[in-house]
């Protein structure tokens, strides 16, 4: 239900297209809610439908028309509206296979899962890169910021934060993981031979 909402927070500023709107979720929104090309396509539709948000078409020279949507003041008072409820007062279950995986730790499988952790070490390193440069591209006095950059710094900040957490407990897996192989049978076997 909340993806209609992040859809009518992207066009609050702006007409765009279901493809504009998708990247749109592949660069910004897309960090802390994801939605197919599909999923949003089908949303605009039922926005649509409850009028709140518009449609036009825009002739191109030599490729399709453009359907441009935009957010209605009907859309605009349901979002309002939307802000005001209570979201769920609950910590965000993680549902990771990796978790999993670290339930069936083994001699057989240590090697391998700390390379998936390194994996997802690098693409953390890589996710906090990308949230670093937007913040000081954009984001660099907080407090000169209008109203709504400064909610949406803060969404930016809350995935810094989260991300640099995640870095710190892939450090800390792997330091427990590199001793645990070190003290190993199998490693303490290839001491000795």
């Amino acid at each position: 239900m909340a993806l209609r909402y992040a859809i009518m927070t992207a066009l609050i500023e702006d007409e765009l297209s279901g493809y504009d709107l998708a990247g749109s979720f592949d660069k910004s929104l897309g960090f802390f809610w994801h939605a197919s090309h599909q999923q949003i396509y089908r949303e605009l539709g039922k926005l649509s439908d409850l009028e709140w948000v518009t449609r036009r078409t825009e002739a191109q020279k030599g490729r399709p028309d453009k359907i441009l949507y935009a957010l209605t003041d009907l859309g605009r008072e349901a979002l309002d509206e939307w802000v005001l409820t209570k979201d769920r007062m609950r910590v965000q279950e993680t549902k990771d296979e990796l978790y999993i995986k670290l339930y069936n730790l083994s001699e057989s499988n240590i090697d391998y899962l700390r390379s998936r952790l390194r994996e997802r070490r690098e693409a953390m390193m890589q996710r906090l890169y990308l949230y670093e440069r937007i913040r000081r591209r954009h984001y660099g006095d907080p407090e000169t910021l209008p109203l709504r950059r400064k909610g949406v710094y803060l969404a930016l900040l809350g995935g810094i934060t989260g991300g640099k957490q995640y870095l710190a407990w892939c450090d800390d897996a792997l330091e427990l993981l590199a001793s645990a192989a070190d003290d190993s049978p199998t490693a303490a076997k290839a001491d000795t031979a």
